[in-house]
């Protein structure tokens, strides 16, 4: 067994910048887009991923999580760039250089736009074209890299295809339900994408996370939770049973109501955090007890769990209030092996830069980097200090 994870987690789109390829740059420069604003340069971490790894390293975490862009690796159908691919399989290597074990996820909601501009995961050779992608990325996945996660919250990826497709709103949060379609087609391509990969490295132990909120019936809605709750998270991480783990990204609770005769939403009333999210930081520890009761044997890593705040004194106590809620679940009997905090550093978050995650703030004219106490705070929180 791997010693506990404790790490930080980012991803491509949102922190490398001019992702030009993607269909999120296509969608973000959309007129009338829904997004508030485009990407732009981001964060410049294509460029600045050593000095962000030098600061998990420094901090004292073990473990740092990063997504490889099938946009950068594959901008056109059939041509494979070197370059990008040398480009990832040197972050694995620099990870390894700071001691710190690289955690790759290989999907992180963008696609190459000629992929979407086809049809996406509506493709009937989705799984087909996916497979391609990641066996012209195996060079990266090296003996040096121990977790590999196919795609990440694949629920929110189905969520977002019916907003591509122009359906309406389902729910209070803005997406509906995941499209069953896709979400059928994500199974495979995880199912199949594991496979292949398991072949040509027996070593890696390749799962998916799952964006898996602390969903609470409210009395008398009871009756209709499964229907809400299983095409939500949960046909997800039955999916992951047989994985060699599963993650749980969590952020808040999502209360669940009915009206007629259907599940909705219920905003909670309490404190918001700059997301809109309610302020809920035992979440974690809800969310963790109701995939355990999915996934059977299992083992959960927490693979996203964070605050958006400009208050880093809040930050702190979030943490310090989830992680105790993790504590509890794992002295409960529940298989957690690691935690992955998001974001190391502010970042795009899928439309909106003012919604702040990092545990180390950006200037975005400069890129300057300027760590937040809570960086040193929760680096040192490590369970194997802490016996």
């Amino acid at each position: 067994m791997s010693a506990f994870l404790w790490g930080v987690a980012t991803g491509a789109h949102q922190t490398e910048g001019n992702n030009l390829a993607s269909d999120w740059w296509a969608i973000e420069h959309e007129p009338g887009s829904f997004v508030k604003e485009p990407s732009g340069d981001a964060v410049d971490s294509f460029h600045r991923w050593r000095e962000d790894m030098d600061l998990a390293a420094g901090a004292g975490f073990t473990d740092y999580r990063f997504g490889v862009e099938w946009s950068r690796v594959e901008p056109v159908e059939g041509f494979f760039s070197r370059a990008a691919i040398d480009h990832y399989r040197r972050m694995v290597e620099g990870a390894r250089a700071r001691g710190l074990r690289p955690f790759v996820t290989l999907h992180h909601f963008t696609v190459p736009l000629w992929f979407a501009a086809t049809g996406g995961w509506f493709r009937t050779d989705a799984t087909e074209k996916y497979l391609r992608y990641v066996e012209a990325i195996e060079p990266v996945p090296t003996d040096s890299v121990e977790h590999v996660g196919t795609i990440n919250e694949p629920n929110i990826v189905a969520m977002l295809a019916r907003r591509k497709e122009g359906e309406a709103p389902g729910l209070s949060r803005g997406l509906p339900l995941p499209d069953p379609r896709v979400t059928d087609a994500l199974i495979d391509v995880h199912h199949t994408t594991r496979a292949k990969l398991k072949a040509a490295h027996p070593h890696l132990r390749v799962g998916w996370g799952i964006s898996v909120q602390d969903c609470q019936p409210e009395p008398g809605a009871e009756s209709v939770f499964a229907t809400y709750v299983h095409p939500r998270d949960e046909v997800f991480a039955e999916a992951a049973r047989g994985s060699h783990w599963v993650g749980v990204q969590t952020y808040t609770r999502i209360r669940v109501g009915i009206a007629d005769g259907r599940p909705v939403e219920i905003a909670g009333d309490g404190p918001k955090t700059l997301t809109g999210w309610e302020y809920y930081p035992d979440a974690l520890g809800g969310a963790l007890r109701r995939i355990a009761g999915v996934v059977g044997e299992t083992p959960i890593i927490v693979t996203e769990n964070g605050i958006a705040t400009d208050d880093d004194h809040q930050r702190i106590e979030y943490r310090r209030a989830a992680l105790a809620s993790m504590q509890e679940a794992i002295g409960d009997g529940i298989d957690v092996r690691g935690y992955l905090h998001w974001s190391v550093v502010d970042n795009y978050e899928r439309g909106d830069y003012r919604p702040t995650f990092g545990l180390v703030a950006v200037d975005r004219s400069s890129f300057e980097r300027t760590p937040r106490p809570s960086l040193r705070w929760l680096g040192a929180q490590h369970p194997s200090r802490h016996r």
